[in-house]
């Protein structure tokens, strides 16, 4: 990474995403290390974090995740997520934070130098062409060493600076002797420690390369 110590920096999670990178390179992400990391880097305006929510369950897996974060130095942008069902009738959920991840960088604009976006979603390259003509930087953390590769390739291209996720793992990944001694439970199992938080899995089948929960039995 090449930061500039004056530099005003926001980081902008797409949470999913970043949680199905890091699970397909095999490592749990400490987000308490992940902020740390980029306070070093220069002036951190804002870290925000971005997810759906489902709302119809008494109870949702990523509720004390969510809290978590809100409590410890991230804005959380979070709505519920739409339910569907598609022309096989099977029924799904969508969770697209797209939109709102878009806005934010526009109207941080003004006052960022550097934008870090932690997703692979090639739908963000045109947002990405947008703030670099306003004279912003930006970097875009994902992985290319995952099967299949979670960063669209003109994505990449795009960016100022492409930072390889499995090469920070050593830096965001949380230790081993933290890591729960058990498998979870069920998809949504999660665990919480001092030094960070779990991400849970969202119930259903997903898909790492789009929004959508299939909960079709399997």
């Amino acid at each position: 990474m090449h930061f500039y110590p004056d530099e005003r920096i926001a980081l902008f999670i797409d949470g999913p995403n970043l949680y199905n990178a890091a699970r397909l390179l095999g490592f749990d992400i400490d987000y308490k290390r992940l902020l740390e990391l980029f306070q070093k880097q220069g002036q951190l305006v804002r870290a925000f974090y971005y997810t759906a929510l489902l709302d119809d369950q008494e109870y949702s897996p990523i509720r004390p995740l969510v809290d978590w974060l809100d409590y410890n130095g991230y804005t959380m942008v979070t709505k519920p997520t739409k339910e569907f069902t598609d022309a096989q009738g099977r029924r799904k959920i969508k969770g697209n934070m797209d939109i709102e991840l878009a806005i934010d960088v526009m109207e941080m604009a003004p006052h960022l130098d550097h934008v870090v976006l932690f997703s692979g979603d090639g739908d963000f390259r045109r947002l990405i062409e947008a703030i670099q003509r306003k004279g912003l930087r930006a970097s875009v953390v994902s992985t290319i060493r995952s099967q299949p590769p979670m960063v669209a390739d003109e994505l990449r291209r795009q960016a100022d600076r492409f930072v390889e996720l499995k090469d920070l793992a050593d830096l965001i990944g949380r230790d081993s002797q933290q890591r729960p001694s058990r498998k979870p439970q069920s998809e949504g199992d999660w665990t919480i420690k001092e030094e960070g938080v779990d991400e849970p899995v969202d119930d259903g089948n997903i898909d790492p390369t789009n929004d959508e929960i299939d909960t079709t039995p399997v």
